[in-house]
């Protein structure tokens, strides 16, 4: 059996509800690996030590604890989000300080299941790139390499989920900052469609960009806990696909001189093959993506940096935060037209009516080395991530559900990860698909990191 920390969420819940383990025992490991790992790793923004024990006490003694989808479990929140009595950084030297007053609805979610917010992880500022470097804040690394990115902008939470200092993360996803640190660290990461999860504050982000998920190691573990954000009813399961499904390939990139890496064509072309060899009527097909999209998507998402940094003032963000919101006021001064919008996901979903899922490479490049960007102005910060990360964008301009799930690793073990897409209402069936790869092409739970001899120890589900 494995260490308590590395256990998953769903054997943790199990053993807690059944009390097996005690939900204090279980936060003990996870605090003690992240006193051991994260001064290497970097993923927290901060750990509620004191505050998690107590509620983990005040858990235990709780007689609803069978009633519990999340019983004892600890979960990462990203750092863009209000917990109660801690700040929201946001990843900026410009945020308030000021710790939050009340729980948002997702967290407030999280704890009615019986979750435990072990603490809030680090960003980039405002959540900007598919990294995790702050100059207020430092670098967050890859615990399957710590000279990589473990991506952005929920790089925090995939570090702490990849390294068992938490079985899940509560992340956001407004151009792929779920997906894209799911891929880069061996994770299974959702985004939700659009409307399926309630916003932060209630408030869309990014000029409706924006969607909250889970990243765990497993399909179960990240569905249970989507479950619940989701409000759905039971905790259920996911099995694979009865039936066989029509799988559309691309490793085509929706940018225009985008190259993918061989090693990441590979990776597709294996998953390709696994669901294959299952049954399913897989064929090489390209979405119908087109050059306007690009420039709609951008225009968004720079117009929500561009609001954000109006809100705090300009004197105290990153010299490419402020370029980066610049760039958003000249592209966002006409708002996006609900008429065009409804056009172009009109496109797609006329695509998908031929096809169950999409399966595209996630990242195109493999993660690339902490600090490439580092002293970098935004043009070349901007044009670098879009050959990094040009597959996931797509998919916030029109509403679609898509997840990463881990592929067959890179050279030296790192993470790859396939990006699956379905057209609205899919996220069970993404994560059917998941759970039919993680069947047959299983991965790696967690970086294979020493925490030194307190990594054994402890009590165990059994």
């Amino acid at each position: 059996m494995r260490a308590l920390a590395r256990a998953g969420a769903v054997e943790v819940g199990e053993a807690v509800r059944s009390r097996r383990v005690s939900a204090v025992e279980v936060v003990e490991a996870c605090l003690e690996r992240i006193a051991a790992l994260d001064g290497r790793l970097g993923a927290f923004q901060l750990v509620r030590d004191a505050e998690v024990r107590a509620e983990a006490e005040a858990l235990d003694a709780r007689d609803d604890l069978p009633g519990l989808a999340l019983a004892g479990v600890p979960v990462a929140v990203k750092d863009m989000i209000d917990v109660a009595g801690t700040p929201t950084s946001d990843g900026s030297r410009a945020a308030s300080g000021v710790p939050a007053a009340t729980d948002d609805e997702l967290v407030a979610r999280l704890r009615a299941a019986g979750a435990l917010i072990v603490g809030k992880t680090r960003v980039p500022e405002f959540g900007l790139w598919p990294f995790t470097e702050s100059e207020a804040f430092g670098t967050t690394r890859n615990p399957w390499d710590p000279s990589l990115t473990p991506g952005g902008s929920t790089g925090g939470g995939a570090a702490a989920v990849s390294a068992a200092m938490a079985p899940l993360a509560l992340g956001s996803d407004g151009g792929g900052s779920i997906r894209i640190p799911a891929a880069c660290c061996g994770l299974v990461g959702l985004k939700p469609g659009t409307g399926v999860v309630p916003l932060p504050g209630g408030r869309t982000q990014a000029r409706s960009l924006v969607e909250w998920g889970p990243l765990g190691t497993s399909v179960a573990d990240v569905w249970v806990m989507f479950s619940v954000l989701a409000g759905l009813p039971g905790r259920g399961e996911v099995a694979p696909p009865e039936r066989r499904l029509r799988i559309a390939v691309s490793a085509r990139p929706p940018v225009a001189g985008v190259a993918v890496d061989v090693a990441l064509r590979r990776a597709l072309q294996t998953t390709a093959r696994v669901l294959s060899d299952a049954g399913h009527d897989v064929a090489v097909a390209h979405p119908p993506h087109r050059p306007v999209d690009v420039a709609a998507f951008l225009r968004r998402f720079f117009a929500g940096a561009a609001e954000r940094v109006d809100q705090v003032g300009s004197a105290r963000v990153e010299p490419r935060t402020r370029d980066a919101a610049r760039f958003g006021r000249a592209l966002g001064r006409r708002p996006p037209s609900p008429r065009t919008d409804e056009r172009v996901r009109a496109r797609f979903r006329r695509w998908f009516s031929d096809y169950d899922v999409l399966l595209t490479p996630a990242l195109a490049r493999p993660p690339i080395p902490v600090g490439a960007y580092e002293g970098r102005g935004f043009v070349a910060t901007l044009l670098g991530s879009t050959r990094f990360v040009p597959f996931t964008a797509p998919w916030n301009l029109t509403g679609f559900p898509a997840a990463s799930v881990p592929a067959a690793p890179l050279p030296g073990d790192i993470p790859a990860g396939v990006q699956i897409v379905a057209a609205p209402g899919g996220e069970r069936l993404l994560l059917s698909v998941a759970r039919e790869l993680e069947r047959h092409q299983p991965w790696r739970r967690h970086a294979p990191l020493d925490a030194g001899p307190g990594d054994s120890t402890g009590s165990r589900p059994s």
